[in-house]
């Protein structure tokens, strides 16, 4: 494949996973404030360490998702010689989400763009996640001391 082939399917991949995590990210946020907060939108204080933690499972969920997508496209495209197994590309695919990176599994050059592509969009929904978590936890702080 050329580096403007692989540039579009990475781009149409990142594309999907904003997409996901856009409309997971609402609905969750449309669950949670119809579910653990009262009619004034606080959040009920002896729900509020429920409601961090299944934000975070909610969103890591999401990315799990995403990373899931990103290695069903690595094993459709990249040779078997370079990811063998679907678990191998989810594995490869999770390290270069996070940027972590650890390098022993890797892909020819041909194929690096869409690892560059993918890590960028893992910093992108990452940091979305921080956010919407900090948010969350705003929120908490900011009712649970106007008593």
């Amino acid at each position: 494949m050329h580096a403007l082939e692989l540039f579009v399917i990475g781009m149409f991949l990142l594309a999907i996973t904003v997409l996901i995590h856009a409309y997971g990210s609402s609905l969750w946020m449309n669950y949670m404030l119809a579910t653990y907060t009262k009619d004034n939108g606080i959040v009920v204080d002896a729900k509020a360490s429920r409601v961090l933690l299944l934000t975070a499972v909610v969103l890591l969920s999401l990315h799990l998702l995403e990373v899931f997508i990103w290695a069903s496209v690595y094993r459709l495209l990249v040779p078997l010689s370079e990811i063998d197994t679907l678990e191998t590309a989810f594995y490869f695919s999770l390290v270069t989400f996070t940027s972590l990176g650890y390098g022993d599994v890797t892909l020819g050059p041909q194929w690096r763009i869409l690892g560059g592509i993918e890590a960028l969009n893992g910093v992108l929904l990452l940091g979305w996640t921080t956010a919407f978590l900090y948010a969350v936890l705003q929120r908490i702080w900011k009712f649970s001391h106007q008593k």
